[in-house]
């Protein structure tokens, strides 16, 4: 889907206001290839944040089970240290 931008009218626009010209062409430059970028795949849609979303509660949730297994090691050393020495 091409969007129909006139970049030399928006750049006079700009000037108009009291924006140097160089500004107002970076100004349309970077408005005229943002629709570009977000059909490209360059901008986050709903889906991926979603998704990730999904992914670190996922990964929340594997970080919690390692936890309760690093201390349930840790008091297992433990107690045989303190059963070796007391």
């Amino acid at each position: 889907m091409a969007i129909q931008f006139d970049t030399l009218r928006y750049v006079e626009k700009l000037k108009s206001a009291g924006i140097s010209e160089a500004q107002a062409k970076a100004e349309a430059e970077a408005l005229a290839t943002a629709p570009g970028e977000s059909a490209s795949g360059l901008l986050a849609t709903k889906d991926d944040i979603t998704n990730i979303k999904i992914e670190m509660a996922e990964i929340k949730s594997e970080l919690k089970l390692m936890k309760w297994m690093l201390v349930t090691i840790v008091a297992g050393v433990a107690s045989l240290v303190v059963k070796a020495f007391f």
